[in-house]
């Protein structure tokens, strides 16, 4: 539950941003790049709520968000957005745990590398 001002994050993302409250109530939003803006992994689809719940999206959120796969006229980046009041979002199952299970990011080029393969070792 979101309480205005007791939210213990401030360091990714923009301080009582969607980020920071999936992080203080144990939901795992990928943020590869800190809440820092400079990725797509925290990338939300809000389902309600969105047009006086959430802050207006700045032009710098916009810009990085057309990076951003199945980008939607619902989209936002969970680290950009702050909450005003009651949002329902939708992490895309496509990025559920995507770039910490190893593989790649779209976004992040090779800065993050694919999963390394069993070596075999001949008998």
């Amino acid at each position: 539950m979101f309480e205005k001002g007791k939210v213990p994050y401030s360091e990714h993302g923009k301080p009582e941003s969607l980020l920071d409250i999936c992080l203080s109530n144990g939901i795992h939003l990928e943020h590869a790049c800190g809440g820092n803006n400079a990725c797509t992994t925290c990338h939300v689809i809000v389902k309600g709520g969105g047009d006086n719940q959430l802050s207006e999206m700045d032009d710098d959120e916009a810009d990085r968000l057309e990076m951003a796969p199945g980008l939607t006229l619902h989209s936002r980046l969970g680290c950009q957005c702050v909450v005003l009041g009651d949002v329902t979002f939708e992490i895309p199952t496509w990025n559920r745990n995507y770039v910490s299970e190893g593989g790649g990011s779209m976004n992040l080029g090779n800065a993050i590398p694919p999963p390394r393969k069993p070596e075999t070792v001949p008998a």
